[in-house]
């Protein structure tokens, strides 16, 4: 999303100079102290780690993440009551993969369940990733709240695999969360804005990853059900050197929209590029693994005009005052805008810090902060009013639907989902 820059609205921008120095490492940079075991440590002094990709295409969106953490805990200086919390960044991608990592991501996962002092667990950014980090921290008991998972079965059983969500969870006990819809939402999002877009026949691509083998499965279900033809739900090479015969198996087929589900770290520039370049008039729509710049920037002004991209992300001017002064902040503390999941990170950490809030004084009691995490209802944030259901879920449900303009990201309209029941 291209941010604009809007007035602040006091206080964040005066809490910089407190709290930032109890941030930890810059992003990429990582250290905790180790130790075994969990539950109420009887300390003050409190650990929320963030693991994000922070090599390959997903690094700038994951450096605004972060930064958009660190602004978050500036903004309480560092401390919720007597609790005094520092942030620690970690990456979860390794240079030779590109993007997210399944064994970086276990390392993470295992690094702060053996740090004594961790309370909450910021990530992953992957939905994928947190299949692989969410059981670990779980058997810990630590809070893991997600800034951008969407994956219906990290919380639901409903259009999620068989024996998910549960095989998540080996204690038998819920402790993740996320701030963002999830997928059956986007989903009925994407078909919306098909719709309004004037699709019929539509073609379905997926990365075969978690997030995007799930997601496309659920736009399928959902095009079918609200009278779009859907032509196929085909698996790609994330790694192959083009799409051309992808491309040209779809075009056969005739559509007049493709969707990706997918990631940019799986090869989404290239696929697009493919797809325009076999059919130039036909549409082609993108979730919000791929709202990012390292998507946006690389298409090409004739690619631009036939791309639509679904994001939780609105224009500023749609959020409350809160989110604009995090929007004018931001931008005046790391000299640009921040990329769309930038306001999820700050959000994410606000919640993990009312979760130690509401656990008073067992703030550093690992049960006590997840409790107080689920207890979380009628919140008013950045993002507007919203609760914590019983599945770790927000109770949001609008997304924004998005054009490419100038290799950025453009707000195009709100999106009101056609949620089935």
């Amino acid at each position: 999303m291209h941010v604009r820059s809007v007035a602040a609205a006091g206080g964040l921008v005066a809490a910089l100079s407190f709290g930032l120095a109890a941030c930890g490492s810059d992003s990429g940079g990582s250290s905790s102290s180790s130790g075994s075991g969990g539950g109420d440590t009887g300390s003050t002094a409190l650990t929320i780690y963030s693991s994000m990709p922070l090599q390959g295409a997903s690094r700038p969106q994951s450096v605004s993440v972060v930064n958009g953490e660190k602004l978050a805990l500036a903004e309480h200086h560092g401390k919720v009551g007597k609790y005094t919390i520092k942030l620690v960044s970690l990456d979860d991608a390794t240079a030779s993969a590109g993007k997210w990592d399944p064994g970086a991501t276990s390392g993470d996962a295992r690094k702060a369940a053996q740090d004594k002092s961790t309370i909450a667990y910021i990530g992953e950014f992957n939905s994928g990733a947190s299949a692989i980090s969410l059981p670990v921290l779980n058997e810990a008991g630590i809070l893991q709240v997600s800034p951008s998972n969407t994956y219906v079965g990290l919380t639901r059983a409903e259009g999620a695999d068989k024996g998910e969500p549960d095989k998540y969870y080996p204690s038998g006990k819920r402790t993740y969360g996320r701030v963002v819809p999830a997928d059956h939402i986007q989903a009925a999002a994407q078909v919306t804005y098909q719709k309004d877009n004037g699709c019929k026949k539509l073609s379905i691509v997926n990365d075969r990853e978690v997030y995007g083998k799930g997601l496309a499965d659920q736009v399928a279900n959902v095009a079918k059900a609200q009278g779009l033809t859907v032509l196929g739900n085909d698996g790609m090479d994330g790694k192959a050197a083009n799409y051309r015969a992808v491309a040209a198996s779809i075009k056969g087929k005739g559509p007049d929209c493709v969707f990706y589900g997918g990631i940019t770290a799986n090869n989404g520039v290239q696929l697009f590029k493919d797809l325009h370049a076999a059919m130039p008039d036909v549409k082609l729509f993108g979730p919000d693994g791929v709202a990012e710049s390292a998507f946006t920037t690389n298409l090409g002004s004739s690619l631009e005009k036939m791309t639509y991209i679904t994001n939780p992300t609105f224009d500023p001017k749609f959020y409350p005052p809160k989110a604009q002064a995090f929007f004018s902040t931001y931008k005046s503390k790391y000299g640009k805008d921040p990329e769309p999941y930038a306001i999820y990170g700050y959000e994410a950490v606000q919640l993990a810090l009312q979760a130690i809030q509401n656990a008073a004084d067992k703030g550093s009691d690992r049960q006590a902060v997840i409790d107080g995490f689920f207890k979380i209802k009628d919140r008013e944030s950045v993002l507007g009013k919203y609760s914590i259901d019983e599945n770790g879920d927000t109770t949001l449900t609008d997304y924004g639907g998005n054009r490419v303009e100038n290799g950025k990201l453009v707000f195009n309209k709100v999106i009101k989902a056609q949620v089935a029941p």
